[in-house]
Protein backbone atom coordinates (compact mmCIF):
# COMPACT_ATOMS: atom_id res chain seq x y z
CA UNK A 1 0.00 0.00 0.00
CA UNK A 2 2.44 2.81 1.01
CA UNK A 3 5.21 3.66 -0.94
CA UNK A 4 9.10 3.56 -0.30
CA UNK A 5 9.72 7.03 1.57
CA UNK A 6 13.52 6.46 0.28
CA UNK A 7 12.31 7.39 -2.93
CA UNK A 8 11.46 10.43 -5.26
CA UNK A 9 8.54 13.27 -3.79
CA UNK A 10 5.39 11.33 -6.03
CA UNK A 11 3.76 13.62 -8.38
CA UNK A 12 0.45 13.77 -10.02
CA UNK A 13 2.22 12.19 -13.38
CA UNK A 14 2.75 8.85 -10.96
CA UNK A 15 -1.14 9.01 -10.36
CA UNK A 16 -1.75 9.14 -14.09
CA UNK A 17 0.79 6.10 -14.59
CA UNK A 18 -1.63 3.81 -11.96
CA UNK A 19 -3.73 0.80 -13.61
CA UNK A 20 -7.52 1.95 -13.69
CA UNK A 21 -7.81 -0.65 -11.50
CA UNK A 22 -5.64 1.31 -8.39
CA UNK A 23 -7.06 4.15 -6.52
CA UNK A 24 -3.75 6.60 -5.44
CA UNK A 25 -3.58 9.37 -3.02
CA UNK A 26 -0.25 11.41 -2.31
CA UNK A 27 0.21 12.21 1.22
CA UNK A 28 3.04 14.61 2.03
CA UNK A 29 5.35 13.51 -0.86
CA UNK A 30 4.48 9.57 -0.51
CA UNK A 31 2.51 7.91 -3.22
CA UNK A 32 -0.35 5.45 -1.34
CA UNK A 33 -2.31 3.12 -3.99
CA UNK A 34 -5.28 0.41 -2.84
CA UNK A 35 -7.53 -1.23 -5.29
CA UNK A 36 -10.79 0.44 -6.09
CA UNK A 37 -12.99 0.12 -3.61
CA UNK A 38 -15.85 -2.81 -3.72
CA UNK A 39 -19.52 -2.51 -3.61
CA UNK A 40 -20.10 -2.66 0.46
CA UNK A 41 -17.60 0.46 0.73
CA UNK A 42 -19.27 2.37 -1.91
CA UNK A 43 -22.70 1.58 -0.53
CA UNK A 44 -21.96 2.56 3.05
CA UNK A 45 -20.52 6.13 1.08
CA UNK A 46 -23.66 6.37 -0.92
CA UNK A 47 -26.04 6.11 1.98
CA UNK A 48 -23.84 9.33 3.67
CA UNK A 49 -24.22 11.22 0.93
CA UNK A 50 -27.88 10.65 0.40
CA UNK A 51 -28.76 11.09 3.61
CA UNK A 52 -26.64 13.99 4.34
CA UNK A 53 -26.93 15.51 1.08
CA UNK A 54 -30.79 17.33 0.72
CA UNK A 55 -30.63 18.65 4.48
CA UNK A 56 -26.77 20.26 4.63
CA UNK A 57 -26.18 20.53 1.25
CA UNK A 58 -29.68 21.79 -0.31
CA UNK A 59 -31.09 22.65 2.73
CA UNK A 60 -34.35 20.41 2.29
CA UNK A 61 -35.35 19.02 6.09
CA UNK A 62 -31.93 20.43 7.37
CA UNK A 63 -29.99 24.08 7.86
CA UNK A 64 -28.21 24.09 4.36
CA UNK A 65 -24.95 25.45 4.46
CA UNK A 66 -22.55 22.57 3.08
CA UNK A 67 -20.54 21.34 -0.10
CA UNK A 68 -20.45 17.58 0.73
CA UNK A 69 -18.83 15.74 -2.25
CA UNK A 70 -17.76 11.89 -2.76
CA UNK A 71 -13.79 11.11 -3.64
CA UNK A 72 -12.98 14.93 -4.03
CA UNK A 73 -9.47 15.70 -5.70
CA UNK A 74 -8.14 18.02 -3.05
CA UNK A 75 -4.75 19.78 -3.24
CA UNK A 76 -2.85 20.30 -0.30
CA UNK A 77 0.80 21.29 0.25
CA UNK A 78 3.44 18.32 -1.01
CA UNK A 79 0.09 16.17 -1.45
CA UNK A 80 -1.03 17.03 -4.45
CA UNK A 81 -4.14 14.14 -4.73
CA UNK A 82 -5.98 13.75 -1.50
CA UNK A 83 -8.88 11.72 -1.87
CA UNK A 84 -11.59 10.56 1.07
CA UNK A 85 -14.07 9.10 0.68
CA UNK A 86 -16.84 11.41 1.11
CA UNK A 87 -15.55 15.03 2.06
CA UNK A 88 -17.63 18.31 3.50
CA UNK A 89 -17.12 22.29 3.92
CA UNK A 90 -19.06 25.09 5.34
CA UNK A 91 -19.99 27.00 2.57
CA UNK A 92 -18.63 30.27 4.85
CA UNK A 93 -14.80 28.54 4.07
CA UNK A 94 -15.90 27.47 0.40
CA UNK A 95 -18.63 29.76 -0.96
CA UNK A 96 -18.38 28.46 -4.13
CA UNK A 97 -16.80 25.13 -5.49
CA UNK A 98 -13.92 24.96 -7.63
CA UNK A 99 -15.50 23.15 -10.80
CA UNK A 100 -13.28 21.18 -12.73
CA UNK A 101 -9.73 23.10 -10.43
CA UNK A 102 -8.63 20.87 -7.63
CA UNK A 103 -10.21 22.11 -3.95
CA UNK A 104 -7.26 23.74 -2.56
CA UNK A 105 -9.15 23.92 0.81
CA UNK A 106 -8.94 21.72 3.85
CA UNK A 107 -12.32 20.10 4.41
CA UNK A 108 -14.06 20.65 7.78
CA UNK A 109 -15.35 17.13 7.52
CA UNK A 110 -14.24 13.92 6.56
CA UNK A 111 -15.42 10.55 6.17
CA UNK A 112 -13.50 7.20 5.52
CA UNK A 113 -15.36 3.90 4.68
CA UNK A 114 -13.12 0.93 5.47
CA UNK A 115 -12.42 -2.10 3.35
CA UNK A 116 -9.91 -4.56 4.42
CA UNK A 117 -7.40 -2.78 2.24
CA UNK A 118 -7.76 0.64 3.67
CA UNK A 119 -8.46 -0.24 7.18
CA UNK A 120 -4.72 0.50 8.39
CA UNK A 121 -4.15 3.14 5.93
CA UNK A 122 -6.74 5.19 7.30
CA UNK A 123 -5.98 4.86 10.94
CA UNK A 124 -2.82 4.95 11.55
CA UNK A 125 -1.58 7.05 7.78
CA UNK A 126 -4.36 9.32 7.08
CA UNK A 127 -6.10 9.97 10.19
CA UNK A 128 -2.84 12.07 11.62
CA UNK A 129 -2.65 13.27 8.24
CA UNK A 130 -5.91 14.90 8.77
CA UNK A 131 -5.37 16.41 12.32
CA UNK A 132 -2.14 17.89 10.51
CA UNK A 133 -4.01 19.66 8.14
CA UNK A 134 -6.43 20.83 10.70
CA UNK A 135 -10.19 18.80 9.40
CA UNK A 136 -12.17 19.30 12.45
CA UNK A 137 -14.87 16.00 12.02
CA UNK A 138 -13.62 12.77 11.20
CA UNK A 139 -15.71 9.67 10.64
CA UNK A 140 -14.72 6.28 10.05
CA UNK A 141 -17.46 3.74 8.74
CA UNK A 142 -16.61 -0.22 9.12
CA UNK A 143 -19.32 -1.68 6.90
CA UNK A 144 -18.04 -5.41 8.00
CA UNK A 145 -18.49 -4.55 11.99
CA UNK A 146 -21.62 -2.22 11.25
CA UNK A 147 -20.23 0.16 13.00
CA UNK A 148 -19.66 4.54 12.45
CA UNK A 149 -16.88 6.14 14.75
CA UNK A 150 -16.86 9.74 14.83
CA UNK A 151 -14.07 12.23 15.92
CA UNK A 152 -13.37 15.86 16.78
CA UNK A 153 -10.16 17.67 16.79
CA UNK A 154 -8.95 19.59 19.52
CA UNK A 155 -5.96 21.27 19.95
CA UNK A 156 -4.11 18.98 16.97
CA UNK A 157 -5.65 16.09 18.73
CA UNK A 158 -9.12 13.62 18.05
CA UNK A 159 -11.40 12.89 20.49
CA UNK A 160 -13.93 10.47 20.67
CA UNK A 161 -17.53 12.14 19.86
CA UNK A 162 -19.17 8.49 20.03
CA UNK A 163 -19.64 5.19 18.55
CA UNK A 164 -22.77 3.80 16.84
CA UNK A 165 -23.79 0.48 16.02
CA UNK A 166 -26.00 -2.00 13.57
CA UNK A 167 -29.64 0.30 13.43
CA UNK A 168 -28.97 2.94 15.76
CA UNK A 169 -30.36 6.16 14.72
CA UNK A 170 -28.05 8.98 16.06
CA UNK A 171 -27.44 12.94 15.78
CA UNK A 172 -23.63 13.15 15.05
CA UNK A 173 -21.46 16.09 14.77
CA UNK A 174 -20.97 18.20 12.56
CA UNK A 175 -24.61 17.26 11.32
CA UNK A 176 -26.55 16.61 14.22
CA UNK A 177 -29.23 18.71 13.35
CA UNK A 178 -30.76 15.80 11.85
CA UNK A 179 -31.17 11.86 12.76
CA UNK A 180 -29.38 9.63 10.60
CA UNK A 181 -30.40 6.26 9.79
CA UNK A 182 -27.42 3.69 10.25
CA UNK A 183 -29.35 0.66 8.73
CA UNK A 184 -29.00 2.10 5.54
CA UNK A 185 -25.46 2.21 5.69
CA UNK A 186 -25.38 -1.92 5.78
CA UNK A 187 -25.87 -4.12 3.00
CA UNK A 188 -27.76 -7.02 4.45
CA UNK A 189 -26.49 -10.46 6.30
CA UNK A 190 -25.97 -13.16 3.42
CA UNK A 191 -28.40 -15.29 4.12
Amino acid sequence: MAADAARKRATYEDLLALPPNVKGEILDGVLYTQPRPRFRHVHGASSVQEQLGPPFRRGIGGPGGWWIATEPGIELPDSPEVSPDLAGWRRERMPDPPGDDPIKIVPDWVCEIFSPSTRDYDQQIKKPFYAKHGVRWLWFIDPAARVLMAHRLENGRWLDVGTWRNDDRARIEPFDAIELDLSDLWLPAKG
